[in-house]
């Protein structure tokens, strides 16, 4: 699907949305997917990127990931829409406080992102730092949530 971010490459299985990969190129994991699953991921990110839904809905299927990936993932999941955490907020939420650059580790190799939303992890100063999609992306990201956020909450949007 084509995105303000560039081209993603979106793959669902017969659970939910199992990659999504930038650039477009065909994510690896692709399985016959069920159509409505598909339609419903292409649709809510579309979504998404107009500024008209904050949240996702359609089911995941995460693949892989140790442990502590997977608490990490689950951590990005819940971070609100245009709210940041730091690295180390993350790996304290986890359990491990001092594991902020292992939390970087699993935040590169999310299988999910946008939906699982590791572009709202800054460093410690509040500095986009370590995006695997490229700063460039996770720019466009903050600042599409932080204008939706602005115009909702002052009825502009």
């Amino acid at each position: 699907m084509q995105a303000p971010i560039d081209a993603l490459g979106v793959a669902v299985d017969d659970a939910g949305i199992c990659r999504i990969r930038f650039g477009g190129a065909p994510p690896d994991r692709a399985v016959s997917p069920p159509d409505e699953v598909l339609e419903r991921a292409t649709d809510e990110l579309t979504r998404y990127f107009a500024g008209e839904a904050v949240t996702f809905t359609v089911p995941l299927s995460v693949p892989g990931g140790s442990p502590f990936e997977r608490a990490v993932w689950r951590q990005l999941y819940v971070i609100p829409y245009a709210e940041m955490r730091t690295y180390g907020q993350i790996a304290a939420a986890v359990g491990e406080p001092d594991a902020a650059r292992a939390v970087g580790t699993a935040c590169n190799r999310n299988p999910i992102p946008v939906i699982i939303p590791c572009h709202r992890v800054v460093g410690a100063d509040g500095k986009l730092v370590g995006f695997g999609g490229g700063l460039w992306r996770k720019k466009v990201l903050l600042e599409l949530e932080a204008r939706v956020r602005i115009e909702r909450e002052f009825g502009l949007g």
